[in-house]
């Protein structure tokens, strides 16, 4: 094991992971936006919408991410549209994660029983109101597990993102790769990496998601 070439390449990986965090924060951010708006039109918006929101749906569900990411960086280039890379990276993981997010956001606002939303009409509870007093408290721990499932996704698929040049961990990890010669070692370095933080944001979410239900357990005893 070359201890020296990992010690070598931890300020440019460091570097490479600062730029992994932001990304996958600001694509995680707009996919929660967007899985949001989805998941509220799919519910309310006439047939015309429907259909083409679950055409969308339908396809990205269907293609595999590197395809939707050589879409945007490749093709639509030949349409007078270049886009850099950065954003060809946020734009296709928010827009292959969206429909996800919808999809859990809308079963869990779907699981609740109808007799709630008849409540809020008779108590003459606002849309906003419905939604923060009402939904969010009993569906937020519901979302949460699958929600943190795909972000973990999410940040694993950002991976893919260094084919087309997006500098972030796995690109600096092919550069310390070419400067040190010492693939394993980095690779090693890398997975741990991933690991740790994947760890770490579980370990976070489960914590949050016992707290979140603990008023639930506590009326069970």
């Amino acid at each position: 094991m070359d201890w020296q070439a990992i010690l070598t390449s931890l300020p440019s990986l460091g570097d490479g992971m600062i730029a992994t965090l932001q990304l996958c924060i600001v694509a995680a951010l707009c996919s929660l936006v967007w899985g949001g708006l989805m998941a509220l039109l799919l519910m309310r918006a006439s047939p015309f919408w429907l259909r083409l929101l679950n055409l969308y749906s339908g396809l990205t569900l269907a293609l595999p991410l590197l395809v939707v990411i050589y879409l945007l960086y490749f093709v639509l280039p030949e349409y007078d549209i270049t886009l850099s890379s950065p954003v060809v990276g946020v734009l296709a993981l928010t827009l292959y994660y969206a429909p996800y997010i919808a999809q859990v956001i809308r079963s869990a606002i779907e699981a609740l029983p109808k007799g709630q939303w008849e409540a809020c009409r008779v108590l003459g509870l606002s849309r906003s109101e419905q939604l923060r007093d009402v939904v969010l408290p009993q569906t937020l721990p519901q979302m949460l597990s699958p929600l943190v499932g795909l972000m973990i996704g999410l940040i694993k698929d950002s991976a893919l993102l260094s084919i087309v040049s997006v500098q972030e961990f796995m690109y600096a990890a092919k550069q310390a790769i070419s400067d040190t010669y010492a693939p394993l070692e980095i690779y090693l370095t890398v997975a741990l990496c991933y690991w740790l933080l994947n760890s770490l944001i579980d370990w976070l979410a489960r914590g949050l998601e016992s707290r979140m239900t603990r008023y639930r357990r506590g009326m069970q005893h």
